[in-house]
């Protein structure tokens, strides 16, 4: 099940330029499962209609001091009550202000001082605004209060023409942190090592030796875990995916660079997830030239890479403080038999499994089927996304932390 399944997310817009930003927020918070509940001040609602965000939530959208809600029975004191999270995103230098200082002159200001919940704030400003004196020590203010999160600003191009800091975080990256304040940290304290995507192996300055996988499922893993409370290092090959937000993300090739990388951030990790397909060969000499077309274009000899998650089992085998270790089956077929084989044969407590010739639970696409092998027990789910499998998976990685 997503995190924001059933959850009552308050969003609170002010009148920033970045407003249009907002609209693939609600898009995105909704996706996710939220409802979303618009709160607008007056000045947001000039640049960007009300009528905008009903369309996108299905619900009425309060402006200013609000009224709608209120003849139905509903206020601020409701919304602050019933929220599961606020998000007040764009945060101008004035509504920080007005938060931070428990001013609560329109719906908006109000519904926060009126909540218990957590309160992720955006905050979208002018350069000079933003590294003004004042404003920073708002800031510094919220950060300070556990309830509140501020997300960026980000640094770039404004509006006014100017550059630096003060553009509002990518909806993406606001989502990620919504998330991670309403879920429980079930991890926190704890450091999971994660590796995504695929290696390659060179054969030459041209060719490579690599897999079909995206990295998608081990990117998601990341996310999850970090939504989790847990500090996050994914030890990627190369993707086209953008790096999970929160997480500090190690760039690698080939399955040499990747075993390294691991190796140096395994005596650290409470949790250590291989998702990544590591190539299992590579040519026993790289050519410093592009090879020629012909009987002799092509390497005759190949060399096996370092099993990264065996050497791990075997370095930890016997030790009673030791890191969970993970592992991932892709099989053409029935991939339960040889992930039992390989969680023995690794010292792993838990294999995923799944059936990659399999057109809606293989590389690249947004979906999977799989299995979690353990010692003495077999889980199968069914065909659900694999940002919800990572779910299904950390919170089995959880359980078996708990029962150690």
């Amino acid at each position: 099940m997503s995190i924001l399944q059933g959850k009552l997310v308050v969003l609170g817009v002010s009148g920033g330029i970045a407003v249009y930003k907002s609209c693939e927020l609600v898009r995105l918070l909704s996706k996710a499962g939220a409802t979303v509940q618009v709160i607008m001040t007056e000045v947001a609602a000039q640049m960007v209609g009300p009528l905008t965000f009903q369309a996108l939530t299905g619900r009425p959208v309060e402006v200013g001091h609000g009224g709608r809600l209120a003849s139905a029975g509903m206020d601020h004191i409701d919304l602050g009550r019933d929220a599961d999270c606020i998000v007040v995103a764009p945060c101008t230098a004035n509504t920080m202000a007005k938060i931070t200082h428990g001013i609560a002159d329109n719906l908006l200001t109000s519904t926060v001082l009126a909540s218990t919940c957590p309160v992720v704030v955006a905050p979208a400003m002018n350069t000079r605004m933003w590294q003004n004196s004042m404003t920073r020590k708002n800031a510094d203010v919220l950060r300070a209060d556990d309830r509140f999160v501020l997300v960026g600003p980000d640094e770039g191009d404004l509006a006014c023409g100017e550059q630096g800091p003060g553009r509002m975080s990518q909806p993406e990256e606001i989502l990620t942190e919504v998330q991670r304040i309403v879920s429980p940290w079930d991890l926190k304290d704890k450091k999971v090592l994660v590796t995504a995507g695929p290696t390659r192996e060179a054969i030459d300055p041209v060719r490579f030796l690599s897999n079909r996988s995206s990295g998608k499922m081990g990117f998601s893993i990341a996310h999850a875990a970090y939504c989790m409370g847990a500090r996050v290092v994914l030890v990627s090959g190369p993707t086209c995916l953008n790096p999970p937000f929160g997480v500090e993300v190690i760039r690698v090739e080939s399955a040499a660079e990747m075993a390294k990388a691991v190796e140096a951030q395994a005596g650290s990790a409470h949790v250590i997830i291989m998702a990544a397909a590591v190539a299992d060969f590579r040519p026993s000499k790289k050519s410093t030239v592009k090879l020629k077309k012909g009987k002799d274009g092509l390497p005759t000899s190949w060399t096996r890479t370092k099993d990264i998650l065996a050497s791990l089992g075997r370095r930890y085998k016997g030790k009673k403080k030791r890191p969970l270790l993970v592992g991932f089956a892709a099989e053409t077929g029935d991939p339960v038999p040889s992930a039992k084989k390989k969680l023995k044969a690794k010292g792993l407590d838990l294999v995923v499994a799944n059936d990659v010739s399999q057109a809606d639970a293989g590389f690249s696409v947004d979906t999977n089927r799989v299995h979690l092998v353990e010692k003495q027990l077999i889980t199968s789910l069914d065909l659900m996304s694999k940002a919800d499998v990572a779910q299904s998976v950390m919170q089995k990685v959880v359980l078996l932390l708990n029962s150690r």
